[in-house]
Order: structure tokens, then C-alpha cells, then sequence
């Protein structure tokens, strides 16, 4: 009986070639990690990273662009190129949207793609520059794609991301209030019922709550003598430490509070279109709308030179002092917002006239709104107002909703 041979497609023929000399790769550097001395392990982790898995997420993200156009992925009967990549590729849904987001922007980014394919740059950096894209559009970003690279190359990606997001408030300060008020409605915190003699506790906090938390938890952190606890460990005591000494604590505003310290223009405090993000010390930015909310009730140093710093740090005082801070306590006794009756120790001090535009810190120019309140004041665009001794609050006259942006 005579055998017929179906002479395979070429291209199948360089696909096999290709992924045997992948294969062949990575057996290799297993077998050298397995076998490397300390010395040499740290350079060959780099390489690992630089000459394999970056440029080949560059290549998955091509290919990604390509099959995303194509539709084919549907012919395996998924509904959507992100539903393939979770079923075929065993991503996570998050993971997934990540990848496509990237390859669409990186189609309108060449310089980007350039840095990625050759391994200049890591895929978290590249993340962020497709997520910028995303936010202010791919046109903006091109603009400033060659500054933007340069810090992505010298700055880890947990520093590139303020780099990247005072790259966006610079460019859509409304758009980025708009993040920064749908990533605060995602804050939730979970505490569950004892198991094992265990609570586990969970949560997502937005950037300023985050920067707080760490801040407030630091003066309980440091290490004793002989201390074996872990990192870990001490903030688990540090947190516990905190809420008891607050449960004990005084409820106006004599007291300390947790130091949270943000850096802003002059030009960021009066709300002037293209001025940089506030950037919290430790990391993360707040946009415009969030430092002037914080500036109602803070501590403010003005600071025009370095060698300022000091001198500055250690003269800065609070914009409501504590008499002021009690008497108004004992004049609203509760959050003013209507409807609202949350107590005094949830509540900041308002200027109903913004401090940042000249308002008075007297009695009259003052009402104590609880955080959540205060926050739509600022960032969500409600107006407060006081008339014949009485509270009145007027929403905003539009929605704000985010504009699509093209490249």
C-alpha cells in the first residue's frame, strides 16, 4: 500500500522551529541556574528578564494586536479576545485586559514598542505608559514619549507611576479627578469572623488613605531591643497599638494627628489648569482637588527654596487652631451636611470660602463636614454654603462624566 506525504505548510515548519529553539532556551538556562555561583545568579536573573520574558511579551503583544484584529479567536467559540486569552492563555481576567489595553496602545506608540522589543524596558513600565495612553490619549503621549521613557529607564515602576500619573494630571487635571474619585468608590475594608484564633482582615484603600494608614502605623513600628517579630508582625501590633491610643485619644484638635506629608505647587493649590499632581511622601500622587480639600484643615509650609526646608518644616502650623477647632465643634456638634449626623471625631473643618482662595480661618467662614463630605465638596463639585445660621448644599450642575479620548 502506497503512503501518501502531505508536505506541511512552511509556515508550520518555522512555527515548530521556533518554539523547539524557545524550548531549547529555556532548558538551558534552567539547567545554568541550577549549576551558576552567587556571583554570576544576579546577572543571569537580569538577563532572564532583559533578553527573554520582555521582549517576549513584546512579541505576545504583537501578536495579541494582530489576533485582536483578526477576530479569530472567536472561532474557538470565545465571545472575546480577552475570554480567549483567560481560557487559552491561563491569565486572569485582570492580566487579560492588561495585555490587550497594551497591545492597542503600543500600535500608536513606536518609540515604546521599540524600548520593549529590545528589552530596554520592563513590562510593568510599558504597562503604565498603555494605561497614561489610555487616560489622556496616545497623541498626548507621543508628545512627551521620549521624556517619558527616559524616567520609565531611570525610575523602578513603583517610581514611575507618579512619574506617569503627574504626566496625566498635567494634561487632563479633570480626568484625572475623575480616576481618583472611581478608584476612592472601589475603597472597601473587611474584617472576618474569628477562625483558628485568627481574624483576617482585607481591604483596598484609595492613595490617601493608604498614605495615612502607613504614616499613622510608623511612630509604632520601630523595632525594640532583641526584637524577633517580623515586618509583618510589627504592623500587625503597630495598627492594634494605634486604634487603642485613638480610642483613648482627644476628640479635638489639640491632639496629634498622623503626619501626612504632600508636596504641591502653588500653582496645584489654586487649582490652575496644568499644574503637576499633589505627591504624597512615600509614593503616589492626589489630584489638585484633594490637596486643596486637605489644605482646609492642615498644617501648611510654604517652602520656596531648599534651604528653606528645615526652617519651614519646624515653623508650619495648623490653619485651624484648637480654641477655633472647639468652638466650632461646640457650634455644628455633627457633620453640617444635611441629612448627615456623623459625629465630631469623623469630621474635618471646612472653609466654605476655601482657604486656597483667600477665605478667612474665623468662625463664621468654617463648618465641619465628615470626610466623605468634605470629599464631595471638593472633588465631586457640591457647594456648601451658609445663610441665617443654616447649612445649605447645592449639587453640581453637571455630571462629570470621562470623555473618550482618541489618539
Amino acid at each position: 500500500m502506497a503512503v501518501v506525504e502531505v508536505p506541511r505548510k512552511a509556515q508550520t515548519v518555522r512555527f515548530e522551529a521556533a518554539l523547539e529553539m524557545m524550548r531549547s532556551g529555556v532548558r538551558a538556562f534552567a539547567a545554568w541556574v541550577e549549576q551558576a555561583d552567587d556571583e554570576s545568579l544576579g546577572e543571569g536573573l537580569i538577563q532572564i528578564r532583559e533578553s527573554g520574558i520582555d521582549p517576549l511579551e513584546a512579541v505576545f503583544a504583537s501578536g495579541v494586536r494582530r489576533f485582536d484584529k483578526s477576530g479569530e479567536y472567536a472561532a474557538d467559540g470565545a465571545l472575546s479576545l480577552i475570554a480567549w486569552l483567560k481560557w487559552k492563555c491561563k491569565l486572569s481576567g485582570a492580566a487579560a485586559v492588561e495585555r490587550v489595553e497594551i497591545a492597542r496602545q503600543l500600535d500608536q506608540l513606536p518609540k515604546t514598542e521599540a524600548a520593549f522589543a529590545s528589552g530596554d524596558l520592563g513590562y510593568e513600565h510599558v504597562a503604565l505608559m498603555a494605561r497614561a495612553a489610555q487616560h489622556v490619549g496616545a497623541a498626548a503621549v507621543r508628545q512627551a514619549e521620549s521624556t517619558l521613557l527616559q524616567a520609565a529607564r531611570t525610575h523602578d515602576p513603583g517610581q514611575f507611576i507618579s512619574v506617569a500619573k503627574n504626566f496625566e494630571h498635567r494634561i487632563d487635571g479633570e480626568g484625572a479627578l475623575n480616576e481618583a474619585n472611581r478608584a476612592h468608590a472601589r475603597r472597601y475594608l473587611h474584617l472576618g469572623e474569628p477562625q483558628d484564633g485568627m481574624v483576617r482582615i482585607d481591604g483596598l484603600l484609595d492613595a490617601e488613605g493608604g498614605a495615612t494608614v502607613r504614616s499613622a502605623l510608623q511612630a509604632f513600628m520601630k523595632p525594640g531591643k532583641n526584637d524577633t517579630r517580623s515586618h509583618g508582625q510589627r504592623q500587625h501590633d503597630a495598627l492594634i497599638e494605634l486604634c487603642r491610643h485613638r480610642a483613648g485619644g482627644k476628640r479635638d484638635g489639640a491632639g496629634p494627628r498622623p503626619q501626612l506629608i504632600i508636596r504641591a505647587s502653588s500653582d496645584t493649590l489654586a487649582g490652575i489648569r496644568g499644574a503637576p499632581a499633589g505627591e504624597l511622601e512615600g509614593g503616589g500622587t492626589v489630584p489638585a482637588a484633594t490637596v486643596q480639600r486637605i489644605a482646609c484643615d492642615t498644617a501648611i509650609a510654604r517652602i520656596t527654596g531648599q534651604g528653606e526646608l528645615e526652617h519651614e518644616l519646624n515653623h508650619a502650623t495648623r490653619t485651624i487652631p484648637p480654641s477655633t477647632r472647639r468652638a466650632l465643634e461646640a457650634r455644628d456638634q455633627h457633620c453640617v451636611f444635611p441629612g448627615c449626623d456623623r459625629p465630631l471625631s469623623w469630621c474635618d473643618g471646612h472653609h466654605l470660602v476655601w482657604w486656597i482662595k483667600g477665605g478667612p480661618t474665623t468662625l463664621p467662614n468654617l463648618a465641619l463636614l465628615c470626610r466623605g463630605h468634605h470629599r464631595m465638596v471638593h472633588e465631586e463639585g457640591w457647594a456648601l454654603e451658609r445663610k441665617d445660621g443654616r447649612f445649605k448644599v447645592t449639587p453640581p450642575s453637571r455630571r462629570v462624566i470621562p470623555s473618550s479620548r482618541s489618539a
